[in-house]
């Protein structure tokens, strides 16, 4: 399954759009007229959160969370039509990027059509009610995947939309049955030999949780046999711990590095600052120049970098997922020009293939990084608190050129000075002073 991953996946940027709120239409139409500014970001997976039709029951806010599925095999009409929904799917493609769209497996709305079709589909309490098995997700009820009628139904659904789109974004993935997403990318392969398998996993904690209640919580090694890339939650309580001054810098970049040798060679991360689950980048990292670093370390990490929509502009606040909330593009704060630079360099082959070694600075708040790929190298160093310092390179020296603004850097008996900005360096470009380009 998943060891047939290309390494290639870890060139791409997924960019995530929340058609309610992308825009305020909050419809497909609205979203294709967008397509071409979405590209030039340097995008190459639209990921749509879930475009089916949302549950009324218990529906929470006004207009019910995307998450609360009251039909697997329809279009939401709040959104626009099955052909408005095919012709932007057909305009993403035309724009040379591709679309997956969200599954939420787990769980369905109270008065989902499988609720009232197939009430054996469902997980009962002890009481003999519908309900869930952990979490406070009152607007949702969970499925039961020991029932074999459901994974019939489930995957064929699954190869009905893999007939138009090009992969999946499965929410929660880990509380449902390895063997259920094994068997379905085998059977959706038949329909779609190059669908794109995306997990949202889990952090740790929610896994012990899971498993403490006796109930499936699948470790992200265990999901990497079905998907092709996974979220890195795994790590995420560590990047959130350092920026609340919980943990430092170097545990931090521990468990990163440890990702290299934890999972399979050809392991595809998801990797993001923010997402629709989580605050907004800017929120939590408020100063400008620091996000510029920030999103840079994002793109210099081993994986697919994700661009929730709004993050360009640096939002600061998340779309609210009940009620409409139009992200912002007037925000006074454009990066655009930051992810356009910063994906010619993931471009380069050596960013997929090569291993990636981090360093942490502790009481510089610095990380310094080395791709290595035979005799190729590329370091990027990132300072993350607005610290100026000089630091160790372990490359010739010479001027070289920054990747990511075009810059002239000098490294001088193996080390560079970093002025507080974002550095990405090729050891194997010759050098400026020799006037060759």
């Amino acid at each position: 399954m998943a060891k047939l991953t290309a390494k290639s996946l870890r060139s791409s940027v997924v960019y995530s759009v929340y058609v309610r709120n992308h825009s305020k239409e909050g419809t497909f139409q609205a979203v294709e007229r967008d397509l071409g500014r979405i590209r030039r970001l340097g995008v190459d997976i639209i990921w749509l959160l879930p475009v089916h039709p949302i549950g009324r029951t218990a529906r929470k806010g006004g207009l019910g969370s995307p998450y609360a599925n009251q039909d697997y095999r329809e279009i939401n009409p709040e959104l626009g039509t099955l052909e408005d929904f095919t012709r932007l799917v057909g305009a993403i493609h035309d724009h040379g990027m591709k679309c997956i769209i969200d599954v939420v497996y787990n769980h369905t709305s109270p008065d989902s059509v499988l609720v009232t079709q197939h009430p054996e589909f469902f997980y009962k309490t002890p009481e003999g009610q519908f309900g869930n098995r952990a979490g406070d997700w009152a607007d949702i009820v969970d499925l039961d995947y020991t029932s074999a009628e459901l994974w019939e139904y489930q995957i064929e659904t699954l190869r009905m939309w893999a007939g138009l789109v090009d992969g999946f974004r499965c929410d929660v993935a880990p509380l449902l049955p390895l063997a259920f997403w094994q068997r379905a990318r085998e059977e959706v392969a038949a329909v779609n030999p190059d669908c794109l398998w995306l997990a949202e996993s889990i952090e740790p904690g929610f896994i012990m949780h899971l498993r403490s209640l006796g109930l499936t919580g699948l470790s992200d090694a265990e999901i990497l046999q079905a998907f092709d890339a996974c979220y890195d939650y795994d790590i995420y309580p560590y990047f959130s711990g350092y920026l609340a001054g919980e943990n430092t810098l170097g545990c931090y970049v521990e468990k990163i590095n440890a990702q290299e040798y934890l999972y399979p060679d050809n392991y595809v991360k998801l990797r993001f600052l923010e997402n629709h689950d989580r605050a907004r980048a800017k929120a939590v990292i408020p100063d400008e120049q620091d996000l510029i670093n920030w999103t840079a370390f994002l793109y210099f990490q081993k994986g697919m970098p994700l661009i929730y929509g709004g993050q360009e502009t640096a939002n600061g606040v998340c779309p609210d997922l009940f009620d409409k909330n139009t992200v912002s593009w007037n925000t006074g704060t454009d990066l655009s020009w930051l992810f356009a630079a910063l994906y010619p360099i993931k471009q380069k082959e050596i960013m997929a293939q090569g291993i990636c070694k981090l360093h942490a600075l502790e009481e510089e708040d610095i990380i310094t990084g080395t791709y290595t790929w035979g005799e190729q190298k590329l370091v990027g160093v990132f300072s993350l608190r607005g610290k100026s310092a000089e630091v160790e390179t372990g490359i010739p020296d010479g001027v070289y050129r920054n990747l990511i603004d075009g810059s002239e850097v000098t490294v001088a008996g193996g080390r560079l000075f970093c002025a507080a900005r974002p550095v990405i360096i090729e050891s194997r470009q010759l050098m400026i002073q020799e006037g060759i380009s």
